[in-house]
């Protein structure tokens, strides 16, 4: 039935809550992200009920033979209440004060909650270097998988005291994305680096809808999503989430369910804010939307596909692009018609189309000043214009992996 459901075709609700039913029984480490909007009341304090009622939801999860990881915000908001602020702070520094603040009091929440429920919680503070960088990667599953082993429930945020810049312009204009940006993104980058089978992200709204459901009755919720079509995509462009404290909307989260999918994990966007809702999630009742994993990335292609910093980017001709898709071919200096930006060996860049699509990403062999010299040309020329000449291609077919669908 899954399989078939996967495939494509007109799907029953009969259908519908079998599949959602075969995953939730078989998602044996699960992440959950709770957003700011669900953990705070409209008074900036943390709504005790609800959030008592993730911990239990939680605790259940793990005392029945689940993993559970937990990504959680909260920290800006706790801190600022507590600073004495009546809204959240804009200026940078002052969000970084709050979040230094509130940290200790979201996690000293935590740890007295779970070690009522006999859970032991551990805290990890993240920025993109850790995953960007693969070596603390490594590091950082490593750990991740020996909290699991002594159950653990490990509990993740951004460490937004240090990790400061949403977006670094490079000078020719290219972009570097250099930190997560927002919790949603970590939990999908969290959920694809240690291969979870279910990723749950509880907001304020009940789910994707086709429009923005303060629009009017028209607007219907979807309650499975097979595919990233342009059409759901474009869903993410609406209004459909609050706009209260946080740094996510709808967008946001169908970006991390679309990397979790593709790294062969299911995802759930539904309503926090409903009574007992990771409880009854795990009991198969159709709440919010449900999106269904695909065939899973190996463990470096999932690295280079979401590793959060991308250098710079290589644009190439239709005619590599196809050879790229098509017939899983290296990328060489022919089929390269600009370079953007800086980058080293064993960097990750972008692979971006004529039409400025970016659709792959890979691991140079060359530097940028390396392939700005051998662009366009044979390979032969990496023989006269290269020093210290390692492979043919710039980028070698085990080293690119798509994120284009």
């Amino acid at each position: 039935m899954f399989q078939e459901i996967k495939k494509g075709s007109n799907v029953t609700q009969a259908e519908q809550s079998t599949v959602r039913k075969e995953i939730i029984a078989r998602s044996k480490r699960i992440v959950i992200k709770l957003g700011t909007a669900v953990l705070m009341n409209d008074e900036g304090n943390i709504a005790l009920s609800r959030f008592y009622s993730f911990v239990e939801g939680i605790a259940d999860l793990i005392k029945s033979g689940k993993e559970v990881l937990l990504v959680t915000s909260g920290a800006v908001g706790l801190g600022a209440r507590a600073l004495g602020f009546t809204s959240k702070p804009k200026l940078l520094p002052l969000k970084q004060a709050c979040a230094a603040v509130g940290q200790g009091r979201l996690m000293a929440l935590y740890s007295d909650a779970f070690e009522k429920m006999d859970v032991v919680a551990a805290q990890i503070l993240l920025t993109e270097e850790d995953f960007s960088n693969r070596q603390r990667y490594l590091n950082l599953r490593s750990t991740i998988s020996q909290l699991l082993e002594h159950h653990v429930l490990p509990i993740f945020n951004e460490n937004d005291t240090v990790s400061t810049a949403e977006l670094e312009m490079l000078k020719d204009g290219s972009e570097v994305k250099v930190n997560f940006g927002d919790n949603d993104k970590l939990s999908s980058l969290v959920a694809s680096k240690i291969e979870a089978d279910l990723l749950i992200i509880l907001t304020d709204v009940d789910g994707l809808y086709t429009a923005d459901p303060r629009s009017g009755p028209d607007a219907k919720l979807i309650s499975l999503v097979e595919n990233f079509t342009p059409e759901i995509e474009h869903l993410g462009d609406s209004k459909a989430a609050s706009d209260k404290p946080g740094r996510g909307g709808i967008k946001t989260k169908l970006a991390a369910a679309k990397v979790a999918t593709q790294s062969g994990c299911a995802a759930i966007i539904s309503s926090g804010k409903t009574d007992n809702a990771i409880g009854r999630i795990f009991a198969g009742e159709e709440l919010g939307t449900l999106f269904l994993p695909h065939s899973g990335l190996s463990g470096k292609q999932r690295w280079i596909a979401f590793a959060t910093t991308v250098k710079a980017s290589l644009k190439v001709n239709d005619g590599a692009r196809l050879a790229l898709k098509e017939r899983k071919a290296s990328l060489l200096p022919a089929g390269v018609i600009e370079v953007k930006g800086h980058f080293e060996r064993g960097d990750v860049v972008s692979v971006v189309s004529e039409d400025g699509k970016d659709f792959a990403r890979g691991i140079v062999n060359y530097s940028s000043d390396e392939a700005r010299k051998v662009s366009g040309l044979h390979s032969g020329a990496l023989d006269e214009l290269i020093v210290s000449r390692n492979y043919d291609a710039l980028i070698t077919r085990d080293n690119i992996v798509f994120v284009d669908g």
